[in-house]
């Protein structure tokens, strides 16, 4: 078994354990492996363990690894959770299966229109800036009910769920809570929340995707 297959068993364990710990069924809950700055090899080191949702963050590593992989597992489904440039929305829609960083106007906008051009509709969740820290992206916690309004409305994007990246020097259950409020009221049930550090913590608070690399992958080169 490799490094990366071992550590992954552990991971989803984790996760098994913290889901049943409330009351939660582990299948509720799907593993993200987050594969940035992490080769082809150990990507596919995971698939062969079984790993099927992977995710990037940045659209040009992504068009380096994936194609080939996609072309080889159909069944692999890759998300986009970083900074979208709207320059790249049609690279975007055309590879990742679901865009988790839906962060302003203008890029529902420019993915609306690439959709629509490309015949292909990526699940889409919105990016909640939970800490409302300025060097971050998202939305603020509230212009996010007026946000998704226009999303759905205006843009007809398929907004499935709700992201955040809680900041680092925070008690992460208290943006976990937010963000689990938040996607309530607006009739969302995918969370995306949670990574190495604190996702036993998101799936307790009701993450439905949790997002994990170094903990799989092990530290970045």
């Amino acid at each position: 078994m490799s490094c990366e297959a071992s550590r992954l068993a552990e991971v989803r364990a984790h996760i098994a354990a913290a889901a049943q710990a409330v009351g939660r069924d582990p299948a509720s809950v799907t593993l993200v492996a987050v594969s940035k700055m992490h080769g082809a090899d150990s990507v596919r080191a995971l698939l062969e363990a079984g790993q099927r949702v992977f995710a990037e963050n940045r659209v040009q590593e992504a068009q380096e690894k994936y194609p080939a992989l996609k072309a080889e597992y159909s069944d692999l489904d890759l998300h986009l959770i970083g900074p979208l440039q709207t320059n790249k929305a049609r690279d975007a829609v055309e590879l990742f299966d679901i865009i988790q960083s839906v962060d302003r106007e203008r890029l529902a906008a420019a993915l609306a229109k690439e959709m629509e051009r490309l015949g292909r509709r990526p699940a889409c969740y919105i990016q909640v800036n939970t800490g409302e820290e300025p060097q971050k992206a998202g939305i603020a916690p509230g212009a996010v009910d007026a946000f998704v309004a226009t999303c759905r409305d205006t843009y007809k994007l398929p907004i499935v769920g709700l992201m955040c990246i809680p900041p680092v020097d925070e008690e992460p259950a208290l943006h976990f809570a937010l963000l689990a409020k938040i996607a309530a009221r607006n009739g969302l049930v995918n969370l995306s929340m949670g990574m190495s550090a604190d996702y036993e913590i998101a799936v307790r608070l009701g993450a439905t995707h949790v997002r994990v690399g170094s903990a799989i992958f092990g530290a970045r080169s």
